[in-house]
């Protein structure tokens, strides 16, 4: 297990381009399942869940080349089913919660596909429901299997059904929408989740041959076809590293220009972080944020206290909230931070309250943050990553900090962060990877 020591104080200065999208790639990947021909996908991060989601692939038989850092071929021409049961297959899908969506194209092209529970971050209960629904509805038998602790997927053909989802569930629309381009007839998903993912995996799809209408929309429409083909599809740069360094340059009084982001792609991010005090501006497709030596927290136009929430795409991805909370306990006003789509999230703000930090937990989903404007500088401290957007929410408050602190348990950041360290001490960061 690795551990960051990161000396508290630095200023950042420079340019930093972030890394592909980590749940784009994870999606358009386990989609290329779906053809026999050669699919060609660029900009993949080379992280952690990535890495491992691609040598599961090349274990089921997936012909894989790396042609130059983030650019992949793969080729599904000569899958071993059997492989889907064997233990070995159980430990890797273990290890990563995007191997779910395996499940979608596996069922559509070869009529069989293996549940175990999936592994990732520990941030409260994440239900299956949406998967194994919209799947059924399309023709898959669902049969759970006491002794292995999975669910064996069969179905004779899958065929076009309207589904209306519970949930706008991202990974449950990806692996419905997979199963759906391939089954016959037309499908209807309602509620679906819209969020940039789900667009470009609709349009690697479309690419492939796939008939879909409704992209970008809750409503999408799919005309299923016999064959789908290769193709080539860039990744998005990642808006939730965007919001981190955005958030980075903010706690440490930085000025940073954060290169190329598809600043069309970001959504509501860079306003939400205006609503925090913290200037950006636009050039171009880049992302500026001048060094701000305090920033003030808007309130409602009744006067009542900010809230920053997360909520289905166009709203603010949850992703970003403990990136949120950590920025503010040095704003100059308070905010309450509501994550309410997983009930986990907030439990690591004991360790920024041990830092000095003015929090108050109002319950698993709620935490209100009086924010110091500075007076208070959050305190060195020795902590542990418990997921992925809490070690990078650490991370930030450890560089803001005074003295020299200690992040255990950082291959949770490496999960989502390519080379984080050594591309914030290339900007002015003192950070030790030990």
């Amino acid at each position: 297990m690795s551990t960051f020591i990161i000396e508290g104080g630095c200023k950042l200065s420079g340019e930093i381009v972030p890394q592909g999208a980590k749940n784009e790639a994870l999606q358009v990947i386990c989609a290329t399942l779906l053809t026999a021909e050669t699919v060609t996908i660029r900009n993949v991060p080379e992280i952690l869940d990535v890495k491992n989601l691609i040598a599961l692939l090349g274990a089921m038989g997936v012909k894989i080349g790396r042609l130059s850092e983030g650019v992949y071929t793969f080729r599904a021409d000569d899958i071993d089913l059997d492989y889907i049961h064997t233990d070995d297959f159980r430990q890797r899908a273990a290890t990563l919660r995007g191997s779910v969506m395996l499940v979608g194209p596996l069922v559509a092209r070869f009529g069989e596909a293996v549940l175990h529970r999936p592994g990732g971050d520990r941030i409260g209960r994440r239900r299956l429901d949406t998967h194994l629904t919209g799947i059924g509805k399309l023709g898959a038998d669902f049969r759970y299997n006491p002794q292995k602790q999975a669910y064996e997927i069969k179905s004779e053909g899958l065929r076009g059904a309207y589904i209306l989802l519970e949930e706008a569930s991202v990974t449950g629309t990806a692996n419905i929408l997979m199963a759906a381009v391939l089954a016959e007839g037309d499908t209807t998903i309602y509620n679906a989740a819209c969020e940039p993912y789900l667009q470009q995996l609709s349009i690697m799809l479309s690419a492939m041959g796939a008939n879909i209408t409704g992209i970008s929309s809750n409503l999408l429409k799919v005309v299923g076809v016999d064959f789908l083909g290769g193709c080539s599809h860039t990744v998005l740069p990642d808006m939730i590293e965007v919001g981190s360094f955005i958030g980075m340059a903010a706690i440490t009084q930085s000025a940073l220009r954060i290169r190329n982001v598809v600043y069309e792609g970001l959504g509501i991010i860079p306003d939400a972080f205006r609503r925090m005090g913290i200037v950006i501006d636009r050039e171009g497709d880049d992302i500026v944020v001048p060094q701000q030596d305090l920033y003030t927290v808007e309130t409602f136009m009744d006067g009542s206290i900010l809230t920053v929430s997360d909520a289905p795409w166009p709203g603010l991805t949850p992703d970003l909230l403990s990136v949120f909370l950590v920025v503010a306990t040095q704003a100059n006003g308070s905010v309450l931070i509501h994550q309410k789509m997983f009930e986990s999230r907030l439990f690591f703000v004991d360790k920024l309250i041990d830092m000095g930090a003015q929090i108050i937990l109002c319950d698993p989903h709620r935490a209100t943050v009086i924010g110091s404007g500075r007076k208070y500088r959050l305190r060195s401290a020795t902590m542990t990553s418990p997921d992925i957007r809490a070690g990078i929410a650490m991370l930030l408050a450890a560089m803001s900090a005074e003295g020299e602190s200690r992040i255990y348990n950082i291959d949770q950041i490496d999960r989502g962060y390519q080379d984080i360290d050594g591309r914030l001490n290339a900007i002015g960061a003192k950070i030790l990877r030990e």
